[in-house]
């Protein structure tokens, strides 16, 4: 950021001090806490190679913004700077950091005694072979000059010769000021661009030649200059948008230093997509923000990005004790400061780098050894015959019963992962009772089974916007028909059914079913599942248990209760439809996809969604 012989460049306001934030377990327990002061480097660390984990979908993006008060001519100070990058290598592996970003403004007169002092600084990463970029701020170069201004004492210590060979570095413009660099993390390849204090035109013909050779790749953009304040940019953050940014959709981030306080931006750009444009300087701050670091933690599974700001040379000192701005600024806790960005990445990215829809696998790869039935919706239900053929071969065909005129639709909507690209779509309603169900046919050997070495029973099923509670909770995906008490068994409720896979009123998959071993009825619950999202159900029985599973994840609400088989009378199954008191009582509805029956217990890995 300019000091106060530069206002022309627009400098911010004082930011107040944080509120104490929460500090991290592994840091500090509390702020008077006896903490050790973080060591110098392990041995084992000192001599191991940086080697993050390129297919976790868990991995983390450091950023250190304005350094330039640590290294101002005769006031230099390199601890804050080597404390931050000491934490990263200590703190690597689990953290699994994968690449760390300094914002410009390493130091504040561009002197080549300031960067010697912080290029040593950053040796401790070369010796390590971390993967990081550099890019020149205003006070590393002549505020007035573009890239094009020719040889500096900031390209003698951070050109690109500097990271010749490094695994991470994909190469720089011609004037060396702009760079970009690759890493593999999620299980794909991501891509930083460093760009300069100030793009000439040379400058952005380079940036997009990189963009248009690494079309598939998810861009971090760099650079000194870009937000101003929240939902702002400044002059020169707005030209970037303008010739770079809001027409190439692969920079889904891009960070900045220079102004203060911290901020956030977010721009929708040609495709419509959000761009989150964010703020990170703290050099107004205590002992010149003291080398603060910002953790962009990435999870692709959670759809997030959860952000922490800290200063590892503060915590550091912790066990000699710190002074009263210490500590206020050990960690910030603002809403600027620590925050999370929700991104779904996988539709964020589609426009540039689609994921292949998995195709339809043939029903022939389904029939596991002990499959007892299996239905797949390729296509729309015959409407003249109304029968669903069983794929194992076994005879446990389905007809189409329908209720106050219902009827059954069809929609190639389908899980992701599901076999067959198809389902059927339900349209029950309970009051009046409304709708079509499917039933085994007459004779269906499935109707006998009862399972004694185990089963396994698998659903796709989506819930529709308009599934409301009052009229079709408590529906049945799969069910056997027959009561308690007409199988002897009175315990609990007699007339509910022999066993039924339903949906809750709060959208809970329900196992619910009299096993033979026992008189009452055996129950596992699984949790809430959203609307207008594909789901996996598995319930799983290996003869002694039973375990509920939701997209191939056990559920906390499965019985230890011994579980042997499940009772039968020799009546039909439903798919879609619910008996109670032996008369259809619900009618499911929501979209229904694949539904597999196999009379043994079978493992995660055979599931019908791997």
């Amino acid at each position: 950021m300019c000091t106060s012989h530069d206002h022309d460049l627009g400098e911010a306001p004082q930011a107040g001090a944080a509120r104490r934030s929460f500090l991290r377990a592994t840091a500090l327990l509390g702020v008077t806490a006896a903490v050790s002061a973080l060591p110098a480097v392990t041995a084992e660390a000192a001599t191991a190679t940086w080697r993050p984990d390129p297919g976790s979908r868990r991995f983390t993006l450091a950023v250190m913004p304005d350094t330039q008060y640590l290294f101002d001519g005769p006031s230099i100070d390199k601890a804050p700077v080597e404390a931050s990058l000491r934490y990263l290598l200590e703190h690597g592996r689990e953290e699994n950091l994968v690449f760390l970003s300094h914002l410009g403004d390493l130091t504040q007169n561009g002197a080549k005694e300031e960067f010697a002092a912080i290029g040593e600084a950053f040796r401790l990463l070369d010796r390590r072979g971390v993967g990081y970029s550099v890019l020149a701020g205003n006070h590393d170069v002549k505020s007035s000059t573009t890239d094009q201004r020719g040889a500096t004492p900031y390209l003698d210590a951070f050109g690109p010769q500097r990271f010749a060979g490094r695994r991470t570095f994909g190469g720089a413009s011609a004037d060396g000021y702009n760079s970009f660099h690759l890493f593999p993390a999620g299980g794909r390849e991501w891509l930083v661009l460093a760009l300069d204090w100030r793009l000439s035109p040379q400058g952005y013909a380079w940036a997009k030649d990189v963009l248009a050779k690494h079309p598939k790749t998810p861009v971090i953009l760099t650079t000194h200059e870009l937000v101003v304040a929240d939902d702002t940019l400044s002059d020169y953050g707005q030209q970037l948008w303008d010739r770079l940014i809001e027409d190439h959709d692969q920079i889904f981030l891009a960070l900045g230093g220079h102004y203060w306080p911290a901020g956030r931006a977010i721009r929708k750009n040609a495709d419509g997509h959000d761009v989150h444009l964010h703020l990170t300087n703290y050099q107004n701050r205590y002992f010149g923000g003291a080398a603060m670091i910002r953790l962009y933690r990435f999870d692709l599974d959670r759809g997030v990005i959860d952000v922490e700001t800290l200063s590892p040379w503060i915590l550091g000192r912790a066990a000699k004790g710190l002074n009263e701005l210490e500590r206020q600024e050990m960690e910030l806790s603002g809403d600027a400061d620590r925050f999370s960005v929700e991104i779904d990445f996988g539709k964020r990215f589609a426009g540039f780098a689609p994921v292949p829809a998995r195709a339809a696998r043939p029903a022939s790869k389904m029939l596991v050894p002990g499959t007892m039935a299996y239905w797949r919706f390729d296509e729309p239900v015959d409407g003249t015959d109304g029968t669903v053929r069983d794929l194992s071969g076994r005879g446990n065909d389905l007809s189409i019963v329908t209720v106050g005129g219902g009827a059954l639709g069809w929609s190639a909507d389908h899980h992701p992962d599901q076999p067959g690209h198809g389902s059927l779509e339900f349209q029950g309603f309970k009051s009046p009772l409304k709708g079509a169900y499917l039933k085994t046919v007459d004779g269906a050997p499935l109707s006998r089974a009862t399972f004694e070495d185990g089963y396994t029973i698998e659903a796709f099923y989506r819930l529709p916007a308009d599934w409301d509670p009052d009229h079709n909770a408590w529906s049945g995906l799969v069910s056997r028909t027959g009561t308690g008490g007409a199988a002897g068994k009175t315990a609990d409720d007699p007339d509910e059914p022999l066993a039924t896979l339903s949906l809750s009123n709060d959208r809970e998959p329900q196992w619910a079913m009299r096993p033979l071993n026992q008189q009452g009825i055996a129950t596992n619950w699984g949790q809430e599942t959203p609307l207008e999202t594909w789901w996996h159900l598995a319930v799983v029985n290996d003869g002694r248990h039973t375990t509920l599973y939701v997209e191939g994840c056990p559920v906390l609400r499965n019985p230890r209760a011994s579980s042997l088989g499940i009772t039968s009378v020799g009546l039909p199954w439903l798919l879609g439809g619910y008996e109670y008191g032996g008369k259809i009582d619900q009618i499911f509805h929501g979209r229904l996809g694949d539904v597999r029956i196999v009379a043994r217990a079978l493992p995660v890995a055979s599931f019908m969604n791997h």
